[in-house]
Parts: structure tokens; sequence; C-alpha cells
């Protein structure tokens, strides 16, 4: 079966547009989910345990029963598969507090966003959530738009809501979490999107493929349109960080892809 997988995967490099090179990652088995930020990776196998990238290696970080997790300037937080959310202090994980969070984003100017299982959405400023290590409760800011996932840079945060459609918000105050409206993009469908630190943007369509968002600028952070990254393997997660694309398909490899 490892020797079927390894000419799937070498068909599916050569499928891959040629504006990208993808490879074979680090080997994590069956992977759940992947991200990427201020230069670190990290992952969730089927398993439910967290990994983090140490050159070619991953290492678990002696912690289970995580769904999801989040890397970028307001520290590591992930989400139990009972939905607490946790942060990474001092050499654990540590529970914030009993808020019911199903995905979490730590990637924007150090605030967190995070979204329930009814689609809701809330933020942490980032002077909690950079101070909060492990001692009491932290506290959520309601957001008003719904969403099933939602992630943020300093470009501003995207978001897929429940009829996967996409939408943007050019900015979101890291020390109010205020926003200043969501612009929808009718069109392309995707079940999950991640914005780079720098404002790269990628998503997964329900089609399961790949696509980035081109023509973002710092004048116009929605940019102009999506190209699909053609691969013969369908995707589940993604995550972007310095001109890194983290791929995680559908059987649980990883990809690691480049222009």
């Amino acid at each position: 079966m490892k020797a079927v997988a390894g000419v799937l995967l070498v068909l599916c490099y050569l499928a891959v547009s040629q504006a990208w090179n993808c490879t074979d990652g680090p080997r994590l088995h069956n992977a759940l989910q992947i991200d990427a930020g201020q230069g670190n990776v990290v992952a969730i196998n089927k398993y439910y345990q967290v990994y983090f990238l140490m050159r070619t290696h991953w290492y678990y970080m002696g912690s289970s029963g995580f769904k999801h997790c989040s890397v970028g300037p307001a520290g590591l937080w992930a989400v139990s598969t009972t939905e607490k959310v946790f942060k990474w202090s001092a050499g654990y994980f540590r529970q914030s507090d009993d808020k019911s969070i199903r995905q979490v984003d730590a990637g924007g100017n150090g605030q967190v966003v995070g979204v329930d299982s009814s689609d809701n959405t809330y933020c942490l400023t980032s002077t909690v959530a950079s101070a909060y290590s492990g001692v009491g409760s932290v506290s959520w800011q309601s957001l008003s738009r719904k969403m099933r996932y939602y992630s943020c840079s300093s470009y501003g945060c995207w978001g897929v809501d429940s009829s996967y459609q996409v939408y943007f918000t050019q900015g979101m105050n890291e020390t109010t979490c205020a926003t200043s409206g969501w612009i929808l993009l009718p069109g392309l469908k995707m079940t999950m999107i991640e914005v780079g630190t720098d404002g790269t943007v990628f998503g997964v369509g329900i089609d399961g493929k790949i696509y980035q968002r081109i023509g973002i600028q710092s004048s116009w952070k929605l940019g102009t349109d999506w190209s699909v990254i053609e691969a013969c393997l369908s995707a589940r997660h993604v995550s972007y960080d310095l001109g890194n694309l983290w791929v995680v398909t559908t059987s649980g490899s990883i990809l690691k892809c480049t222009q």
C-alpha cells in the first residue's frame, strides 16, 4: 500500500501547476490538520495528537485529545475534541476557560479568533491573548457575523459561512476586536480558508481543489480573482507561511509546495 501511495504522489507532483513545486512533506501519518505561522509549523493526526515540526521531523508535544491548532503572533492555541480552548505555555497546553470553540486562529495582529459549533464567532484582544499564561480565565468578545471557519492576518480576516460562501473584512482592530464590515465574494465555495501573515490567501474548495487568491496588494487587500492549483490528490486542509504552502490531503498525507 505504501508503494501505491508513493506512485500516486509522484503522479500528483507531475499534475501540479507549473507555478508550484509540491513534494512529499515530512512524514506524519494520518494527518488531519496543519497550521503554519511565524516560521513554525504544527499539525494534528487522526489520534488527535499535536506535533511540532523541527527541520524534517515531527515531534509529539505530549498532549492528545486535540482536533484543531493554530500558531502565530498570538502564540500556539489549540481546541480539544470536547471544544475547550488551550494555549501552549511553559511546555504545556493549559486550558484558558470553559468557552466552547471548535476552530481557532492565532494568525492576526496578536488577537485570537474562534468559531463555536453553532458558527458563532468570538475574539480575544491581543492584550488578553498575549498575557494569558494558564492561570485564570479570559474574556471572549462576541463578533457579529456567523462563520464555519475564520482566519486573520495583518491584511484582514477571511471567513467561510455555513453555506460555504467566502467573506473578507479589511481589518480587525487587535485591541478592540472591532471589524470594518464584511464583503461577500460570490461564486467559488470553500470548506476552509487560511491567510498567511503576509496576506497570502489559500482555501480548499468544496470540490477538494486548492485555490489561491491573486491580486492582493497593500492598497487592495481583497485581491482580484481565484487561481486553482491543480493536483490529483484531493485536499482537506491548507496553510501558508514564509513561502511554503502546506497541504493535508484527504488520504492523510502532507505536501510541501513552493514557487
